[in-house]
């Protein structure tokens, strides 16, 4: 029987059963022909987090921010670049807790930017505070 994966589309929010080893291959949505990584973080909301926290069967990293943070502007290239190297291993996301702020209360966001790894829909680590880009793949490498 054949490993798979489900992920969930970043265009339709469709949830696509794709064979495990064919994850390197630029695998396209079943729904919307859309590819399923773009090298780009995507942005969740209240109305997608729970689809994506219940669907995706690889890790998601989201990083908790707000546009005043000067700390979250600066981290923000070094985790578009982490999710370029790290897809389509670990899917990344961010959260707007400016616009979000019942997603950030409910994960207990103190302080911005706060990086939060899921897995399974539950909380794998967490850390507070910007990092460059080697280290937020050594870090969420450390952790997978």
């Amino acid at each position: 029987m054949q490993n798979t994966t489900h992920l969930v589309c970043t265009h339709c929010q469709a949830t696509n059963r794709i064979p495990t080893e064919r994850l390197n291959d630029a695998p396209k949505c079943g729904k919307c022909h859309a590819y399923l990584f773009t090298g780009q973080p995507i942005e969740l909301t209240s109305t997608n987090f729970q689809n994506y926290m219940a669907n995706n069967d690889i890790p998601i990293l989201v990083d908790f921010w707000a546009p005043w943070c000067g700390p979250c502007k600066m981290m923000a290239p070094y985790f578009a670049e982490a999710a370029k190297q790290l897809e389509p291993h670990i899917r990344l996301a961010k959260i707007n807790t400016e616009d979000e702020q019942q997603l950030g209360a409910k994960h207990h966001i103190r302080s911005i930017p706060t990086l939060i790894l899921f897995g399974g829909g539950y909380e794998i680590a967490r850390h507070a505070g910007a990092m460059g880009t080697v280290d937020i793949i050594r870090w969420v490498q450390s952790h997978t």
